[in-house]
């Protein structure tokens, strides 16, 4: 990072120059549109499922949202040679405008699947877009200010979405959720012309890499969904499919001339794939706290919206955390990496103990203590998240740039996917369902966050070599 630490440094309030901001605004509202409708969606489901059916397929709208979601981002690796990114832009508004139509407009929840497919198809094109315009809109050394802002864009829509969901959840108002978007999304596509730059192809020719693609959906969906099915056997056999997915998908990227990974993305001993795998395994410890809600209300007597709120805090420890370090450069970047996940671990394991418990008067001193570790948990990834995309990006110029900030998408969506899977085999197999109640759901709290905090260890060994090293 000898390169960087001579750079000047940049802010998130630089990303709002003159210069920059007509850019700045249509990559944030590609990230924005991508988190809003994620988290409104979310809260919308159950006024969805009463006014169209559709109860045992509600677990696909995330299923297939993500597996788009990660196949959008792939599209910009093998899109047609000669495409440039602008290009790309417009076409992604329009997918997820024509996404937001077709959910609007769905009179099943069949089609709302089809709907929610488009959507995050558009989606991942939007949010893998914002990373590949980086180098193309800003100088060198603004890497660490635009990923921070995105995370911070993150953090907003979570706050948001629960807010909005409610504003559209009576009767079949939730159409009009996905109506509002579509002005704003085809607006965007006009205006890209006028400020975004082309993005010229800077592409190596080759072939589809057909097989890798098939492997990241079947890992995607296989794991998504064993994150909702009950029996642990089922579970731990859907895990083990993805991990088999994973596996292969790793020795086919090594062997393969037609990679979706930069070349060097495979082989664990460079600091390239030492960044990802990093990533990686801060976004699976995270993404326990899918089951945050369900334990607040059922042992800390929360209700349904404030538990959402709470759960809340965890998006707004990342993005307060990503603008606090935006800036920083050389020792103190490194320093933000390595305490990254030391943050995490600690309030992963701490929130163990604070969050199992029988609080039926909704204790003060215990929910604080519990929003406290939530907030510590998303400062654990924000610290040194910045800094691990714009290391990705400093790696992996020139011809495999694409490749590179396409898997700044894919990775955490892996992860996520993962992280989910494990955290449903873990809670169930603690108690969650049998006994059930606050027994089970104490026991589960405890295990779950004292198990997937060991994520947090292995993101620290991964980086402390990483850090090691002259990534100039």
């Amino acid at each position: 990072m000898s390169t960087t630490d001579q750079q000047p440094a940049y802010g998130i309030r630089s990303l709002f120059h003159r210069k920059w901001l007509g850019a700045t605004l249509l990559l944030g509202a590609g990230v924005g549109l991508e988190a809003l409708e994620f988290y409104v969606t979310a809260s919308l489901m159950p006024s969805m499922v009463r006014d169209i059916g559709g109860l045992g397929l509600l677990a696909w709208t995330t299923s297939l949202f993500v597996a788009a979601l990660v196949l959008g981002g792939v599209a910009i690796v093998i899109r047609p040679a000669g495409v440039t990114l602008r290009q790309v832009y417009v076409i992604g508004t329009l997918i997820f405008a024509l996404g937001c139509l077709i959910v609007g407009l769905a009179p099943s929840m069949v089609v709302v699947l089809i709907g929610r497919f488009v959507q995050g198809f558009g989606a991942g094109l939007l949010v893998t877009l914002a990373y590949s315009f980086i180098r193309f809109v800003y100088p060198e050394g603004m890497q660490n200010a635009a990923s921070a802002f995105y995370s911070a864009l993150w953090g907003v829509s979570t706050l948001l979405g629960p807010t909005l969901g409610g504003w559209f959840a009576h009767d079949s108002a939730w159409r009009w959720a996905f109506f509002i978007l579509i002005p704003l999304a085809v607006l965007m596509a006009l205006l890209a012309p006028y400020f975004l730059p082309p993005g010229e192809d800077e592409r190596e020719k080759q072939a589809l890499p057909g097989i890798q693609i098939l492997l990241i959906l079947a890992g995607i969906l296989t794991m998504s969904y064993a994150g909702n099915v009950e029996g642990t056997v089922m579970r731990i056999a859907l895990v083990m499919g993805g991990i088999a997915s994973l596996v292969a998908l790793v020795l086919c990227e090594r062997r393969s001339e037609s990679r979706l990974l930069p070349r060097l993305a495979t082989v664990f001993t460079h600091p390239l794939a030492q960044a990802y795998l990093a990533m990686f395994l801060l976004i699976i410890g995270l993404n326990s706290d899918i089951y945050i809600p369900y334990f607040l209300q059922t042992m800390h007597a929360t209700p349904p919206l404030v538990a959402g709120y709470i759960v809340a805090l965890v998006a707004t420890g990342w993005a307060v955390a990503g603008m606090w370090t935006a800036s920083w450069q050389g020792e103190r970047a490194r320093r933000a990496i390595l305490f990254g996940p030391i943050v995490l671990f600690a309030s992963m394991t701490c929130l163990a103990f604070a969050i199992s418990r029988d609080n039926p008067h909704a204790d003060i001193g215990i929910l604080t203590a519990v929003c406290i570790l939530l907030f510590g948990m998303g400062v654990g990834i924000g610290l040194g998240w910045a800094h691990l995309v714009s290391m990705v990006m400093t790696l992996s110029e020139g011809p495999e740039a694409d490749k590179a900030t396409a898997a700044i998408n894919l990775v955490p969506s892996l992860a996520a996917a993962f992280g989910s899977a494990i955290a449903g085999v873990i809670a169930n197999s603690a108690g969650l369902v049998t006994p059930g109640g606050i027994e089970g759901g104490m026991t589960a709290a405890f295990w779950l966050y004292a198990l997937t905090s060991i994520s947090g260890v292995l993101a620290l060994l991964t980086v402390v070599p990483l850090l090691r090293r002259k990534t100039s």
